[in-house]
């Protein structure tokens, strides 16, 4: 019996490439609607939340329902 594969909880809303191996992508939560800035240099990388302009979680309210 097979199972049935778990819905992936992020999804992928936008990249930029810079250079060979330089790259940012910007993903949402699909639970909690939270978006997310991951950036990769060569071996090197880093996730952060994006924030909006008073410091607090840019939140898609949409994507939560």
């Amino acid at each position: 019996m097979k199972k049935a594969k778990p819905e992936k909880r992020f999804e992928k809303l936008y990249t930029d490439m810079f250079g060979m191996g330089e790259w940012a992508t910007v993903l949402r939560d699909k639970k909690t609607g939270a978006q997310y800035l991951f950036y990769k240099y060569v071996s090197a990388g880093g996730l952060t939340p994006l924030l909006d302009k008073d410091g607090n979680p840019v939140i898609d309210e949409d994507s939560t329902k």
